[in-house]
């Protein structure tokens, strides 16, 4: 979950808890992954403490992401999965089950954490991470490389099943939920880091899902490289921009594309 070489601090109280606060790719051929997403978004690679079939993604010197390698015989879904910082992944964990979530895998150990793999009563996935954050965890909110978006049945009974897992009722101030331009919008240190809004049902391609947003300065040109290298896209916007984009990319993962603007 962090990048190897660097210093990182331990997640032990509630200042960060619910806060989203990294992502993964599970795909089949990483090496496929790195270099559609290294072209597509101008992501760079290191290794992983997570083991020889993980890559560390950062942009511009900032962490990203992990990639992480499946075999193909594994009933394991290719996508991206966003975790939220937990004080404690055994307790988040019996909250998702009380209020009626499903939690798949987990928790379980990793070189710098806990992990747990869950779902929302509605069938969208997400992920608990108790552990260690990348070096300058201020840094990284501030300049947060994605936000979420949640396409939802009923985003107002979401807010209320993620505020009762990630206690995000006792977040105040810059770091505060609230109701914005018709969707729930979740702040961390003032930047917008998920938004909650109901599904387009317009497009069914956007089921009920967490959306990982990836900025980039031109979408257009984004969306048409990610095209070219065999991505599909799903939709002509994002929830949060009419200039972004939502695709698939080649092994089946979905991520959207939006201006850098509209995160905020």
């Amino acid at each position: 979950m962090t990048t190897a070489g660097t210093s990182r601090m331990e997640i032990t109280g509630n200042a960060l808890t619910g806060a989203p606060c990294w992502a993964t790719l599970l795909t089949h051929d990483i090496a496929a992954a790195r270099d559609f997403y290294g072209q597509v978004l101008g992501w760079e690679f290191a290794p992983s403490p997570m083991g020889e079939e993980w890559s560390t993604a950062t942009a511009e010197g900032i962490p990203v992401a992990s990639l992480g390698a499946v075999a193909p015989s594994l009933p394991v879904a290719v996508d991206w999965l966003a975790y939220f910082a937990v004080a404690d992944s055994n307790e988040a964990a019996g909250r998702v089950r009380e209020r009626g979530g499903t939690v798949a895998i987990g928790p379980v150990d990793t070189p710098s954490g806990r992990a747990t793999l869950a779902a929302d009563p509605t069938g969208p996935t997400f992920g608990l991470w108790e552990g260690r954050m990348v070096d300058d965890w201020q840094h990284w909110r501030l300049h947060r490389p994605w936000w979420l978006v949640l396409e939802s049945a009923d985003p107002f009974a979401a807010a209320l099943f993620y505020g009762a897992v990630l206690d995000w009722e006792y977040r105040e101030g810059e770091d505060a939920v609230g109701y914005e331009d018709d969707e729930i919008v979740l702040r961390d240190h003032g930047h917008v880091a998920a938004r909650l809004r109901p599904r387009d049902l317009r497009n069914p391609a956007l089921h009920p899902r967490w959306n990982l947003i990836f900025p980039v300065p031109d979408v257009a040109e984004a969306a048409h490289r990610a095209v070219a290298l065999g991505a599909v896209r799903l939709a002509e916007t994002t929830s949060v921009a009419d200039e972004g984009a939502v695709l698939r990319d080649p092994d089946g993962a979905v991520f959207s594309l939006a201006p850098a603007s509209a995160g905020h």
